[in-house]
């Protein structure tokens, strides 16, 4: 099954279907507010994909919360394994919405999608938003063992810089990349070896993803003949990276890793930086 889903599809209306409105943002709840797909969940990138920041020098700015407070999040949620997850948010080829994906996909659920194109794919294809608060029926915490699957600490991610039989894709604009600006973090530059692949490449002038194809074509010639199980992928505080994740997952790659405290946490750590391009 393919993760990316187009707003067309009847599995919209399954019966075992929950729909996440996944946004970030302070003013996340207002625009939910303003208006969302009918029977929606209300998700804040914030307040329920990361655990509540006290140094972003050890995990980042946007760090994964504990995995049986994510369970619990998911039960109130009405999501068990058998659940058909749609995600979405108001970004035009999901940022947020792919970190929901990674994260679910993380604790092995199977059956999780997002939306192509954001809630604009629902506006454009003239689908009539929603200003009611959902509150779904709660089930008992999803069933979780060990932790994340598919993760990389900052040493594992420094290691893997320097090899020239793995890599580490940075997908953050070229100018943060090169050092030119950094409108987030303390310090500008990238991870000594990170080669650049900015997530916009990913999309289309309308700003879905490109088709598999495009996608698999671009991510080969990036990564030169590298293994993708020895590819980790990063970005500003490991949300971002996840569009990456996501667009390689819909291009049938399988094995990259994430580096969740990214650069929020690498910039913090007292920890050589480049400024150069590969």
């Amino acid at each position: 099954m393919s993760p990316i889903i187009e707003i067309n599809d009847p599995a919209f209306n399954g019966p075992n279907t929950i729909v996440i409105d996944a946004r970030g943002g302070q003013d996340s709840y207002q625009r939910y507010l303003s208006g969302h797909l009918k029977n929606a969940v209300y998700a804040d990138l914030d307040k329920h994909l990361a655990a509540k920041v006290t140094d972003a020098s050890i995990g980042g700015r946007h760090p994964l919360p504990p995995i049986n407070d994510f369970a619990a999040l998911l039960g109130n949620w009405g999501i068990n394994p058998e659940s058909h997850v749609i995600v979405y948010d108001d970004k035009s080829a999901a940022m947020s919405a792919a970190r929901l994906w990674w994260m679910l996909k993380a604790i092995g659920h199977k059956n999780v999608r997002v939306l192509n194109g954001g809630l604009k794919a629902a506006t454009d294809a003239g689908i009539s938003l929603s200003t009611e608060l959902y509150n779904p029926t709660p089930v008992k915490p999803y069933q979780v063992t060990g932790n994340y699957a598919g993760t990389v600490d900052i040493e594992e991610a420094g290691k893997v810089a320097q090899s020239n039989e793995k890599v580490v894709i940075d997908v953050r604009e070229t100018p943060r990349y090169l050092g030119q600006t950094e409108p987030i973090d303390l310090i500008a530059g990238h991870i000594p070896g990170a080669i650049n692949l900015p997530y916009i490449s990913n999309m289309d002038a309308s700003g879905k993803y490109l088709l598999p194809d495009a996608l698999r074509k671009a991510y080969d010639e990036a990564i030169n003949g590298i293994p993708y199980d020895q590819v980790i992928v990063h970005c500003g505080s490991g949300v971002t990276a996840c569009h990456t994740l996501l667009g390689m997952a819909y291009a049938g790659i399988e094995g990259p890793k994430l580096y969740v405290g990214s650069w929020s946490e690498w910039s913090r750590r007292d920890l050589p930086i480049a400024t150069n391009e590969l």
